[in-house]
């Protein structure tokens, strides 16, 4: 089993000691990546269209998609994603979103409401698991 970083060129530096991803190459193969939950936050570390939910899962999306990209993977590759939401409200502009990068295909997925995110103004965070 191989271990190695993923870590986009130009990505947001993380506030702590945690990768964007890690992919995992099983030796037969297959490779899985672990991304780690994404803010909307850019690289200069301010909040991407503070409390609106569409805006910032279009964001969010856009880093996973980095991410992807960096392991040699694409949205196809996604097998789970766990999402967490500070307004249930917010669902449907979430799924929009989510829908269109990941052409509805049936991942497995969690949903959390939560009350607050590590960034003020940020209202979605969502990690991913890849698999190819």
């Amino acid at each position: 089993m191989k271990k190695t970083i993923i870590y986009p060129p130009g990505f947001p530096k993380p506030r702590g000691a945690y990768s964007p991803g890690v992919k995992v190459e099983l030796g037969d193969g297959t490779s899985v990546l672990y991304a780690t939950g994404q803010l909307a936050v850019d690289a200069a570390g301010q909040t991407i269209a503070p409390y609106d939910a569409a805006a910032q899962t279009e964001f969010v999306f856009g880093l996973l998609g980095q991410i992807l990209a960096a392991a040699d993977m694409t949205f196809d590759d996604v097998v789970r994603t766990q999402t967490y939401l500070t307004n249930m409200a917010d669902f449907s502009k979430f799924t929009v979103v989510r829908d269109r990068y990941l052409g509805g295909a049936l991942a497995a997925s969690t949903l959390l409401e939560i009350k607050g995110l590590a960034r003020e103004g940020c209202v979605v965070e969502v990690e991913i698991t890849a698999m190819k």
